[in-house]
């Protein structure tokens, strides 16, 4: 009997056992799982964003709208911002809230000027931050808003070269106040 021989009989029955034991899984005679109903969802392209409903503003003594006032009727704290001066302010306001950078996730509106429009953050890194994006913004200044980052209590939204367009600082559980670059007061909330 030759080497060869000797190892080709049990390297053949083993090769039989392998593929009769593969047959029988697949034609149902193993053990397998049942396979999970399916859901039904509905196509993404079929789903659509509510249109954004005016919010009337708040009104001062006079009867006259209250410029920078935010349009829910709440009051806030905004940021100093000196537009001529050019600078940040130098920390946050008093009532400014501490905040993480996950409780940014998600949708958000935002109302600046006669801007009443959309924003989304993400933890995904993008230039100087974070990425974001607005969607629905009249204003070129907010059409441009591609990041966010987080600095101690302040909120930064930037532009895609990673340019401020507006410090933000918390007033509230869900509420965000500032001003742009361009010195308009801006309002983020949900």
């Amino acid at each position: 009997m030759t080497r060869s021989s000797r190892y080709s009989a049990p390297l053949a029955a083993a090769l039989c056992l392998t593929v009769a034991l593969a047959g029988c899984q697949r034609l149902g005679y193993g053990s397998r799982s049942a396979p999970l109903p399916a859901t039904p969802t509905a196509p993404v392209a079929s789903q659509s964003l509510e249109p954004l409903q005016p919010m009337s503003p708040t009104l001062g003594p006079d009867g006259q709208p209250i410029q920078g006032a935010p349009l829910d009727g709440s009051q806030t704290n905004v940021a100093a911002v000196d537009p001529s001066a050019g600078t940040a302010p130098s920390g946050p306001p008093a009532g400014a809230r501490e905040i993480g950078r996950s409780d940014m996730l998600g949708g958000w509106s935002i109302a600046s000027g006669a801007d009443n429009c959309k924003l989304f953050m993400t933890l995904t890194t993008w230039s100087g931050g974070y990425r974001a994006n607005s969607r629905g913004c009249a204003s070129p200044q907010m059409q441009t808003i591609s990041a966010w980052d987080l600095q101690g209590k302040q909120v930064l939204l930037k532009d895609a070269s990673g340019a401020t367009v507006a410090e933000l600082y918390a007033t509230g559980a869900e509420n965000f106040s500032g001003r742009t670059t361009s010195g308009a007061p801006i309002q983020v909330y949900r």
